[in-house]
């Protein structure tokens, strides 16, 4: 090797490494290394030329080799070392990306609960609302008000106070939801100004009711060491109804996702077959697993079966026959059968 050469070769660890892929490239790369879920978020915010461009190169892109995925991530993190995040401006940058993946409506009500200025506002105070409640609010408003409000709220509520207005106005109010577009801040102080006056003159301050059995059990069921065991039967000495209702929230669908397989086996020996369809038409398949991995093969294609030919079913109706099966699970738990949740605060 002469001199020239171990020049050479000293040199070439400080050289940049070859690109072998665009930018574009580069980029469909990274993209496809996350999840399906972080994908979709991250292409929502594209528009339609960078999407199409994006989408082409993911598409034309044959084998990705190991070098090329390191070279993406390569890339990443120059970017990110390179890169400085100014503070200035940080509230219109995160409304502008609020703006294009919820709309200006609702990214203006979450702007107003995340800016460190922002104060509780009695929008925010509707969100917590009966919708019994939230129509004697608004059932006398424009519909455009009325649109507004409901586009600020979860889509249930918003579904449940459109359903008890007047037909003539569900029309009105569904065809400015559709049409509505930006709407200013102004529009919204208004619609704020509106609800503080008519929840201080109509209801005064006892609209707003929180906590419940149910925001109990989570408490407990999240809190470390005995205090399901201590606190309930303080409870009880006081008030054995309350203590009792409690303890029904406490015993929760999603405990059963955790059984071992001989526990849902037993479980599913006592619980009906039609209630069993109901309660699992409302999960996703990974959910569904640990009932069809305790079954035989036989069993679970059947109920795979009926699954798929059963209709749409209203939430209410899978809940109850999620609660059917919980009240099953909690029999057996009750007689030593079966254990459900673990030994940290959950029941036994």
């Amino acid at each position: 090797m002469t001199s020239e050469d171990a020049i050479e070769t000293e040199e070439r660890p400080d050289e940049a490494p070859k690109q072998l892929l665009s930018r574009v490239d580069r980029a469909a790369v990274f993209l496809m290394l996350l999840g399906d879920e972080e994908a979709a978020n991250l292409l929502a915010r594209l528009d339609p030329t960078e999407l199409e461009t994006l989408g082409s190169a993911m598409v034309a892109m044959g084998d990705i080799d190991q070098e090329r995925i390191a070279e993406a991530l390569r890339d990443f993190v120059n970017e990110a070392d390179r890169e400085i995040l100014p503070a200035k401006d940080r509230s219109a940058q995160v409304r502008t990306m609020l703006e294009r993946s919820l709309g200006s409506t609702k990214a203006e009500s979450m702007m107003q609960r995340i800016e460190p200025e922002a104060r509780p506002r009695s929008i925010e105070m509707a969100r917590w609302l009966a919708p019994s409640v939230l129509l004697k609010l608004v059932e006398d408003e424009h519909p455009q008000v009325i649109a507004a409000l409901l586009l600020m709220l979860e889509p249930e509520p918003a579904a449940e106070v459109l359903s008890a207005l007047p037909e003539d106005v569900q029309s009105a109010v569904v065809t400015r939801v559709a049409q509505i577009g930006p709407v200013s801040s102004q529009a919204i102080g208004m619609i704020d100004s509106l609800l503080s006056q008519r929840i201080g003159a109509s209801f005064g301050a006892n609209t707003l009711t929180l906590g419940g059995p149910r925001e109990a059990a989570n408490l407990i069921n999240l809190a470390e060491g005995e205090v399901a065991r201590t606190v309930l039967p303080s409870i009880a000495q006081i008030d054995p109804a309350l203590a009792e209702a409690i303890e029904d929230e406490m015993f929760t669908f999603e405990m059963l996702l955790e059984l071992d397989r001989q526990a849902m086996g037993r479980l599913l020996r006592d619980v009906d077959n039609e209630a069993l369809v109901d309660a699992l038409k409302g999960l996703k398949e990974a959910q569904r697993a640990p009932f069809f991995a305790s079954m035989s093969s036989r069993a679970a294609d059947g109920i795979k079966d009926e699954i798929d030919m059963r209709g749409r079913l209203a939430k209410s109706e899978v809940e109850a026959a999620q609660r059917k099966i919980v009240e099953v699970a909690r029999a057996l738990a009750d007689q030593g059968e079966i254990a459900i949740g673990s030994d940290d605060g959950e029941f036994v």
